[in-house]
């Protein structure tokens, strides 16, 4: 298993950033590991929403498929990996002043056995925590302008 919990301040209101992230499709400009995303849901948003999502993490390639578990506008995005990989994760908004908000993202994984279980986790989790830094300040570059 691997925990990774990461944040960032972004100079914009919590309402501005959910409007850019709950287009979950969209989440391909600002995630350098997602190469696709493609909902196999009806619906697009909101709890229940299905998608697959293409991961390229150096020479790994796998699809992560996702469900949203938890949807709570303007504060909260869960979901559930049922992929390869699987887990729990979510973004978390905190508004902490004036048009300044807290982006949260939590990720709870486990490895399959081929690709080290726990042992793959350990390695995995400083590689992932660092693209993710990278797709913060890549989400943060959008919304600041």
């Amino acid at each position: 298993m691997s925990i990774i919990t990461i944040s960032i301040k972004i100079f914009s209101s919590s309402e501005n950033i959910w409007n850019q992230i709950s287009d979950i499709e969209s989440h391909t400009s600002w995630m350098a590991d997602a190469e696709t995303i493609a909902i196999t849901s009806e619906q697009k948003q909101g709890v229940g929403t299905t998608f697959d999502c293409e991961t390229k993490v150096g020479p790994f390639r796998l699809t992560d498929r996702m469900e949203i578990t938890d949807w709570t506008e303007g504060l909260v995005m869960g979901v559930a990996h049922s992929g390869v990989v699987t887990g729990k994760g979510h973004f978390t908004l905190e508004s902490i002043g004036d048009n300044e908000t807290l982006f949260s993202w939590e990720e709870t994984l486990y490895f399959p056995w081929w690709m080290g279980g726990s042992v793959g986790a350990l390695i995995a989790r400083p590689v992932l925590k660092a693209i993710w830094k990278r797709n913060l300040k890549r989400l943060k570059k959008i919304i600041e302008g």
